[in-house]
């Protein structure tokens, strides 16, 4: 069965995530380091993991596998997903997928290296906007409803 997982503790739309799986009535485990209050919804599981760095991310990646829908903005952990066979979305709706992980991650680390080179450097500063969360609602229905498809290893 297909499940979602959310990369939960600065995720911006676990409550657009919740309504999509509950109307498709798929399991969705929300991932934190704690500090979240359990849903009430039967098909929503809190898994809270140990304190740590990357604590959420090595058990989402662990669990995940083919047929599975990862949400999260952390681009190592979506490749590592990708790489089990799950497929990602980031709350602002962009699908990451095998053919654009690569061309995310060089980009990461330039951006890294550039930070580190000139720590007066800021980022875009693009806010999370409507149009951001109107997008990862139809990426999120796009991908569960095909996931539901995939036979599970």
């Amino acid at each position: 069965m297909t499940r979602l997982y959310i990369d939960a503790d600065a995720c911006p739309v676990k409550a657009e995530a919740e309504r999509v799986a509950t109307r498709l009535r798929l399991p969705m485990i929300l991932v934190c380091n704690g500090g979240l209050r359990p849903s009430a919804n039967p098909f929503v599981q809190t898994v809270i993991v140990e304190e740590g760095p990357d604590k959420a991310d090595q058990w989402i990646a662990a669990q995940c596998g083919a047929g599975d829908v990862v949400v999260t903005a952390d681009i190592p952990l979506a490749d590592r997903c990708i790489k089990a066979g799950a497929q990602v979305v980031q709350p602002n709706g962009e699908v990451l997928t095998q053919a654009n992980i690569g061309a995310r991650l060089a980009t990461r680390d330039l951006m890294s290296d550039i930070r580190a080179a000139n720590p007066f450097h800021q980022g875009s500063g693009a806010g999370f906007s409507k149009a951001d969360r109107a997008r990862f609602l139809q990426s999120l229905d796009r991908l569960l409803t095909g996931a539901r498809r995939v036979p599970r290893a």
